[in-house]
Parts: C-alpha cells; structure tokens; sequence
C-alpha cells in the first residue's frame, strides 16, 4: 500500500500520539481495496472510490481512533436499512449510511484486518 505523502505529512506536524495506530490502520484501508485513495479532508485522513468520499479517520486527540463509514458530504437519500451488515458488531450506526468503528490505542490491526477489510470492501460496494 502506498500512503498519501500529504497524510504522512499532516500527521508528522501533529505528532499524533497514535500514529503508529494510525498508520497500520492506513495501510488496512489501502490494502482492502484496490483504486482506495487516500488525501486529506476535514484535516484528517479520507479515502475516496472514483472520487467519491466514503471513509474518514478521525485523528482528533483523545481516546480512541475513530473510522468513519459515510457516503460524502452531500445528504443523499437514506436507505430503510443499514447499508451494510455487521456481524462482528464493530460499527456504531449514526445513520442508516453512516457509521462509526472506534479502536482503542492498543488495538492489534493485524488482529482485527480481516473483519475491517470486509466492511471496508462491503462498505465501498454498498455506497456507490
């Protein structure tokens, strides 16, 4: 997986207490999907699928790292049920296409890659 050297950049300058977290969960959404792109938005690491916004890291100091599951910034249309089926109960749905996965500092992304590349996957899939 390639990381976006603006991202590397951004989180060099805030010297984010979690930043070895954050770059092993960079390199799980990268390597879910192929055509993922990483760039910066809302000053924090996003990941768009031909050009379109669909997961956010929110890098905000505190407890936990946040993954974001959206559909962009538009409001779209909400469907009747969540857009994607979780079975591990990762996700906190805020939405019916919005959800969030939270990760303690210490999380082992080696662990937990497996289930996260399937929602990320099912997640691309289910957004366009």
């Amino acid at each position: 997986a390639c990381l976006h050297a603006g991202v590397s950049s951004l989180l060099d300058t805030l010297q984010h207490p979690l930043r070895a977290s954050i770059d092993e969960l960079r390199i799980v959404l990268l390597q879910a999907v192929e055509g993922l792109e990483e760039n910066i938005k809302w000053n924090s690491p996003n990941y768009t699928y031909q050009g379109q916004d669909r997961i956010t890291i929110n890098i905000q100091p505190g407890k936990n790292i946040q993954l974001i599951f959206h559909r962009g910034a538009k409001k779209l249309l909400l469907p009747s049920k969540p857009l994607i089926a979780d079975t591990k109960g990762l996700l906190q749905w805020k939405a019916t296409d919005r959800a969030v996965a939270r990760f303690a500092p210490n999380t082992n992304f080696a662990e937990v890659a497996p289930t996260l590349t399937l929602l990320i996957q099912q997640w691309i899939k289910a957004a366009q």
